[in-house]
């Protein structure tokens, strides 16, 4: 019997014991190793991050493809943006007020004839016909909810404006009205992002899909905030005119410059030039081969073919322009650029730093990059 108890003490003591044990690593070894920093949620983070910069720049990017300039007969300019399959380019009335023809060119610099076949008197929209944009991928519509405030917004412009072609902002403000006349502006945006020189008419993408929010129309005479015209709020008047285009424009008298921060002014052709090489690199960047190689001469073209050109460049990860330049030389331009380059070979990666010049020029009326060469700067 003695024997007995002595066994149950000694396993009873020995339970303790172990109970101690643990309720002393639980309570100092546990919270130790929670302070410590999970190395999957760190990698997650920075994947996320890494995700959500690059979608941000692939928005960018595609969105810019779909934007274009407006240029009228007199010089002046504004932006625009493809709605549909049918060419139809939506921008506003003030850009195009008094004229049926207009110059439309595209992000890769492709020029084409636009008539404007809808344009309001009182509503400061219209839309541009570009039988050379049949076809092609117009922006994705975000045809039903508005914008709220707080929503992160990009303000695009003209592929060719004097400096900057997006600007990053936010809805500050819903349902503001104003006049400018001839127009009134009804529930519009208040955007943080401002509208500057070359921006008009051209769309309002929310940040997170990419989606047209509103038609940039006005900017304060600071430049410190911007107007948009919720797209949903005139998108029955647009889908009228592309469904049954005006045979007959109104008399529509052309606003006051000073209201919209507009600028009539000619790109230079250096600068346009210096803007076709980046894009060519901004191409590349992207994998995008095809439009980079439709940015080349048809003589550089006949020298080189899509396959040749596309491996040249298939272990290029990325392309920095680390300063470039332009001259004139009579019809054409000299572009030297110097570049630093991202390469992978067999798995290793390395940076090469190159100086490459390029001779940029019109043929058949479209800006191209006629010839081009390089070498290894060591």
């Amino acid at each position: 019997m003695q024997k007995r108890w002595m066994v149950s003490v000694f396993f009873t003591v020995f339970i303790w014991s172990v109970g101690a044990f643990g309720v002393y690593y639980v309570s100092h070894s546990v919270p130790n190793q929670l302070q410590e920093p999970s190395t999957i949620l760190a990698e997650e983070t920075v994947q996320t991050k890494e995700t959500e910069s690059k979608d941000l720049k692939e928005i960018i990017y595609e969105t810019q493809k779909s934007v274009v300039k407006i240029e009228l007969a007199d010089g002046s300019l504004g932006s625009g943006f493809l709605f549909n399959d049918k060419g139809d380019v939506v921008t506003n009335a003030h850009v195009v007020a008094g004229v049926e023809n207009v110059t439309v060119t595209t992000a890769d610099s492709n020029e084409f004839s636009g008539k404007v076949i809808g344009i309001s008197s009182d509503v400061d929209v219209a839309v541009v016909r570009v039988d050379g944009l049949k076809g092609m991928d117009p922006l994705k519509i975000r045809s039903k909810d508005l914008a709220e405030m707080g929503d992160e917004v990009l303000a695009l412009g003209s592929p060719f404006g004097l400096e900057k072609t997006v600007t990053t902002g936010i809805i500050s403000g819903v349902e503001r009205d104003l006049d400018l006349e001839p127009y009134r502006y009804e529930d519009v945006y208040q955007i943080s992002a401002p509208i500057a020189p070359g921006n008009s008419g051209g769309p309002l993408i929310l940040q997170e899909t990419g989606e047209v929010l509103g038609i940039n129309s006005a900017g304060s005479d600071q430049g410190a905030i911007g107007f948009s015209i919720p797209i949903v709020n005139v998108l029955s008047l647009i889908e009228g005119w592309s469904d049954t285009p005006m045979t007959t424009l109104p008399n529509v008298v052309s606003a006051n410059e000073k209201h919209y921060e507009e600028a009539s002014y000619n790109t230079a052709d250096k600068d346009m030039a210096i803007y076709l090489v980046d894009y060519f690199y901004e191409s590349l960047n992207y994998a995008d081969y095809v439009t980079a190689y439709a940015l080349l001469g048809s003589n550089w073209q006949s020298d080189i073919s899509y396959e040749t050109f596309r491996d040249g460049y298939m272990q290029t990860k990325s392309v920095f322009i680390d300063d470039i330049v332009a001259a004139n030389s009579g019809d054409e331009v000299g572009v030297t650029a110097f570049i630093t380059a991202e390469e992978t070979n067999n798995g290793l990666t390395s940076y090469s730093k190159y100086k490459v010049k390029y001779v940029v020029g019109y043929e058949n009326d479209e800006l191209k990059i006629l010839s081009g060469e390089g070498e290894v700067i060591k």
